[in-house]
């Protein structure tokens, strides 16, 4: 759903786009709410004061406006001249920033237009598409709280529609062949190793050389990695053979970089070195080891604790990795983490959809197209014979249960934290569409608590302490307030309030009384609950600062990877 009516994807791209500053803006800088019906923001650097009508205003950031312009002459301002102007407010002294900022979200909006335009002539799923992988690539505008969620530097336009989930593209696997020397690999799967399991996908697609191990890797990091001198060297000496592209084709899933078959039994996550969202996405050995470490720690035992007390929560594994290393020993580039896939196309399997797809607008499907949340509640509604935002607040309260309150007990009984965003959320839905569960996946974003994680040790004895992430339980606070109060819970009471679905301020009184209980029952275990429910101002993260300072938030100390701003809670005064 566009901002207004759009009637070109370029228009629709633009108004998406224009939204996501407006919003960055106003959360980063702390703008009160308006007064009227109209939005005004004085930007002293350029002497400009931008204006826009409102058509909604959501107490938790998801707010929605109309077209951008410059007040007085009412001139259009199209994104990424509101963009160039924002840039000069915050990096005035640095031009080299206020053209990145700018050109980022020209490319953002122009591959967003680009994504309206293909599905609006393609709306159909294609035949055999799982629910998992539909709503993989139904993130059509990308983060609503983010500067440019869909730039992809780097991609040609022929690139752009194989390689990306928007286009419901498709690619074969690049492989290459590694002398054993230079292979590093981990695998917890019962009798098999990583390098026997890439020979199974290769499928009789391709051969290797006699005596050396099949890696496969993204098309265009193929393309990339053998201009670095590590993977030059390695060519050179006979330890790895570029064998080109070959087998069965594999869709992009919502991050770009990892792949799903529905006829497989695995994922494949692979590095690339494209700058998506803020950052180039390579795998750092650490976190190849952290997902096999999370798969060792279920296997012991943990996960039959989860399923017991959580029957409907889960965690997607990885329980495999495999890579190949430059001379040196450094990595290359080249590396894959074999990811459990639970979501085949099986009707007797659990099917889960990713939470930030299942909210995210739908401009290719028309002006006022609802999203999927909003089809579903509707269409409880209607099945049920109740009022819309009844069914809302019963939806919300079924979510709150199901998907975040797992991931809060995990955290306090066992100092184990989960980045749980909503792109890292899946939804289990039943057959009406109710929540029922959840699974969250992803080897980076796993905390461990130095004064609660030693829970775990019965299981592996001081599991953590080598895998990156082991933090002051201040920094975890931290970044679970955002990840899955702001981000994930706020994040899902936005959607529902600006699609017309709820009642914001009744959904924040629902989610306070949840975080009460959850803080009476955990007591100091879970002062992250009370946090969320009564501090005044919670740590967020300010993407529109983060990319203007060109941060990349898988690089540097945990604690500096991103910039965080404070953030009036508007948990606070529901819990009052």
């Amino acid at each position: 759903m566009s901002s207004s009516p759009a009637a070109t994807p370029v228009t629709a791209a633009d108004a998406a786009a224009t939204e996501s500053l407006l919003r960055c803006w106003i959360r980063e800088t702390a703008v009160p709410r308006p007064t009227s019906d109209l939005l005004t923001l004085p930007l002293p650097a350029s002497g400009v004061t931008v204006e826009a009508p409102v058509l909604y205003w959501s107490p938790v950031g998801w707010h929605r406006f109309g077209p951008a312009r410059v007040q007085g002459t009412g001139t259009p301002l199209a994104a990424p001249a509101l963009a160039a102007l924002i840039a000069v407010e915050t990096a005035a002294a640095d031009p080299a920033q206020v053209a990145d900022l700018t050109a980022r979200v020209a490319d953002s909006t122009r591959r967003t237009a680009e994504f309206v335009r293909s599905r609006a002539e393609h709306r159909e799923d294609p035949e055999g598409a799982t629910a998992f992988i539909a709503a993989e690539q139904a993130l059509i505008t990308g983060h609503p709280l983010h500067p440019t969620p869909k730039s992809r530097e780097g991609l040609t336009d022929a690139e752009l529609l194989a390689y990306s989930p928007e286009l419901r593209g498709s690619f074969a696997l690049h492989w290459f062949a590694a002398d054993p020397s230079v292979i590093s690999a981990d695998s917890t799967l019962a009798g098999r190793t990583a390098q026997g399991l890439m020979t199974e996908l290769a499928e009789d697609s391709v051969r290797a050389p006699e005596g050396t191990v099949l890696v496969p890797a993204h098309p265009w990091q193929a393309k990339d990695i053998v201009t670095r001198p590590g993977v030059r060297a390695l060519l050179d000496a006979g330890l790895l053979h570029d064998l080109g592209q070959a087998g069965p084709e594999w869709s992009p899933t919502s991050s770009v970089r990892t792949v799903y078959r529905a006829d497989a039994n695995v994922m494949l996550k692979f590095s690339l070195g494209l700058r998506i969202t803020n950052s180039r996405r390579e795998n750092m050995r650490v976190e190849l080891e952290r997902g096999a470490a999370i798969d060792r720690l279920l296997a012991a035992g943990l996960g039959d604790t989860l399923r017991a007390e959580h029957p409907g929560f889960d965690i997607v594994r990885d329980p495999a990795w495999i890579a190949v290393d430059a001379p040196d020993g450094s990595p290359t580039g080249l590396d894959v983490v074999v990811r459990d896939n639970p979501f085949p196309a099986d009707p007797e399997a659990v099917q889960a959809v990713c939470a930030a797809g299942l909210v995210a607008p739908r401009p290719d499907l028309g002006p006022d197209a609802p999203s999927q949340l909003a089809t579903v509640v509707r269409g409880l509604a209607e099945r049920t014979g109740r009022g819309v935002t009844d069914v809302a607040d019963d939806w919300f309260a079924r979510y709150l249960d199901t998907v975040v309150t797992p991931v809060l007990w995990l955290y306090a009984t066992y100092g184990l934290g989960l980045e749980a965003h909503q792109q890292n959320t899946l939804v289990v839905l039943d057959e009406d569409g109710w929540p029922v569960g959840g699974r969250y996946r992803d080897n980076q974003g796993y905390y461990f608590s130095p004064t609660r994680s030693t829970a775990l040790y019965g299981w592996i004895d001081a599991v953590g302490r080598d895998l990156g992430t082991y933090v002051d339980d201040e920094v975890i606070d931290e970044r679970l307030a955002y990840y899955v109060g702001i981000n994930n819970m706020l994040g899902m009471v936005g959607a529902l309030g600006s699609q017309g679905l709820a009642d914001e301020d009744a959904l924040l009184r629902r989610a306070a009384d949840a975080l009460g209980k959850l803080a009476a029952e955990h007591g100091d275990r879970l002062r992250l609950a009370t946090t969320l429910r009564t501090a005044e101002t919670l740590r967020c993260k300010a993407n529109l600062l983060t990319r203007v300072q060109g941060m990349d938030e898988l690089t540097g100390p945990l604690e500096a990877q991103s910039v965080y701003v404070d953030l009036a809670n508007p948990l606070a005064g529901a819990a009052r």
